[in-house]
C-alpha cells in the first residue's frame, strides 16, 4: 500500500527522513499516525524508527536531545518543532511487566516491529508513502479488529498495560478485540495489579471519552479487568446499563461525574474514591462540585447558589452528563447562570476595608459572616450590588445578630 498525499505533519518531518536515509540508514515514519492517517484520523505525534544507532543520529543533526537515549530515542530539534527518533530494538526480560530489563539496538525493521504491542501499531511508512506491513495490521484495520502482535500472552507479559490499551483502542476506534488477544487479556487480567494507577487511569479516561465507550465498558467487564479498577470491582451490576447506552463525554470531569452518578457514589465518597485512581485534586474538587450540582438538578431544585458555587464550566459539563443519565434536560441553567449579579466574591462591590471603615464591624469572625451574607444575598438576587444598599443591609445584619 502507498499513501499518495501525505498529511502535513508527515510533510514537515521529511527532511530528518531524508537526512537520515541520505546518510545511508533505514527511516520510517512508525505507530500511531501511520495508522491514524490510513483511518483519516487527525495525527498527534509523528514518531520515527531508524536503523541508526543513537550517536550515529546525534552525529547527522545540529540539535538534539536525549529525550530516552538509553532506550534509542533521541529529540531532533527543527524549525520549531521536535521529533523523536528512536533506533531499531528487540527487547527482552519483564520483570515488572511493564519496561524490559534489556534492551538491544539492531538494524532490522523486522525485529523492531515484531516487539509492538498490536497489528495496527506495528505499521511503518517511508517517505514515499510505501507502507510496510509485516503482521496484517491494514487487513486488521480494514476489519476494524484489534490483533496482538504474535504471541497475545507474550506480549501482555512484556506490558500488562497494554491489556487496558487493548480496550480503550476497542473504544477509541469502535473496533472488536481479535477473539485469541481478548482470551489472553482474560485469562491475565491480574498482570494488571503490576503496573501504576496513574498509566490505568490515562487509559480509562481516554475509553470513557472514546466514540465506542459502551462498547469499551462492555470489554472491560468481559475480560475481568474491571476486577483491578477501584470503584467498579464490587459494582458490576450498576455498570451493566452502560454497556446498552451509548454515551459520549467530553472531558474527565464529566467521565467521573458520570460514573459517580451512574454508581451512586456519594458526595462524601468522592474524594477517596478519585485519589485511588490518583486523581488531581482539581479535578476531585470539580467532579465532587458537579455531581453535588447533578443531585439537585435530578431534583428540578437548582438555585443561584448552586451556580454560582459550582461556575460556569462545571454547569456546562453537569449539563452534557444529565443527558446520559436520563435527567430531565435545563439548557436554562446556561442562561440563569449568566444573568447572576456576581460569579465570583470579589466582583462584591464593597469589601471587607470599606465595612470597617464604616464602623458597620469590626475586624474578627463577624467580619467574614456578613461579607458571607451580603455575598449570598447579592447572588440570590435580594439585594443589587451597589455599595450604599451592601453597606445598608450589612449594618440591619450586624444589628440583629
Amino acid at each position: 500500500m502507498q499513501l499518495k498525499q501525505l498529511p502535513e505533519e508527515f510533510k514537515q518531518a521529511l527532511p530528518i527522513l531524508t537526512t537520515i536515509t541520505t546518510a545511508g540508514f533505514e527511516a520510517y515514519f512508525v505507530g500511531g499516525s501511520v495508522r491514524d492517517t490510513i483511518l483519516n484520523k487527525p495525527i498527534h505525534d509523528v514518531d520515527i524508527a531508524s536503523s541508526a544507532y543513537p550517536a550515529e543520529v546525534k552525529n547527522l543533526f545540529k540539535k538534539t536531545v536525549d529525550t530516552g537515549i538509553q532506550h534509542g530515542t533521541v529529540m531532533i530539534l527543527d524549525h520549531g518543532n521536535g521529533y523523536e527518533v528512536t533506533t531499531f530494538r528487540t527487547e527482552s526480560g519483564y520483570q515488572d511487566y511493564r519496561r524490559p530489563d534489556q534492551v538491544t539496538f539492531v538494524r532490522s525493521l523486522a525485529e523492531d516491529l515484531m516487539r509492538r504491542d498490536f497489528t495496527i501499531n506495528a505499521l511503518a511508512m517511508n517517505a514515499e508513502g510505501i507502507i510496510t506491513d509485516l503482521f496484517g495490521g491494514l487487513t486488521d484495520l480494514k476489519n476494524h479488529v484489534i490483533k496482538a502482535v504474535g504471541d497475545p500472552t507474550a506480549r501482555f507479559h512484556e506490558d500488562a498495560l497494554r491489556m487496558m490499551r487493548a480496550v480503550r483502542f476497542s473504544s477509541q476506534l469502535n473496533f472488536q478485540i481479535e477473539t485469541k488477544t481478548k482470551q489472553a487479556i482474560a485469562s491475565q487480567s491480574e498482570l494488571l495489579t503490576k503496573i501504576a494507577m496513574e498509566r490505568i487511569h490515562e487509559e480509562f479516561v481516554k475509553l470513557m471519552l472514546g466514540q465506542a465507550a459502551n462498547q469499551g465498558v462492555e470489554q472491560l467487564i468481559s475480560t475481568n479487568l474491571y476486577q483491578y479498577l477501584p470503584g467498579l470491582n464490587e459494582q458490576v451490576a450498576k455498570l451493566q446499563p452502560l454497556v446498552q447506552q451509548k454515551f459520549e463525554l467530553a472531558n474527565e470531569n464529566q467521565v467521573w461525574s458520570f460514573l459517580a452518578m451512574t454508581l451512586k457514589i456519594s458526595v462524601q465518597q468522592i474524594s477517596g474514591w478519585l485519589k485511588q485512581w490518583k486523581t488531581a485534586n482539581k479535578t476531585v474538587k470539580d467532579v465532587t462540585t458537579m455531581v453535588q450540582l447533578l443531585m439537585v438538578m435530578e431534583k428540578q431544585t437548582v438555585s443561584n447558589w448552586d451556580l454560582y458555587v459550582a461556575g460556569k464550566q462545571n454547569v456546562v459539563d453537569a449539563l452534557a452528563v444529565s443527558q446520559w443519565l436520563a435527567m430531565p434536560y435545563q439548557p436554562e441553567l446556561i442562561q440563569e447562570y449568566d444573568q447572576l449579579m456576581i460569579t465570583q466574591k470579589n466582583q462584591l462591590t464593597i469589601s471587607g476595608k470599606e465595612l470597617m471603615q464604616y464602623q458597620v464591624v469590626t475586624a474578627g469572625p463577624m467580619l467574614g459572616k456578613v461579607l458571607s451574607y451580603l455575598e449570598q444575598q447579592v447572588v440570590a438576587g435580594n439585594l443589587p450590588n451597589e455599595s450604599e444598599s451592601l453597606v445598608t443591609a450589612a449594618k440591619k445584619y450586624v444589628q440583629e445578630k
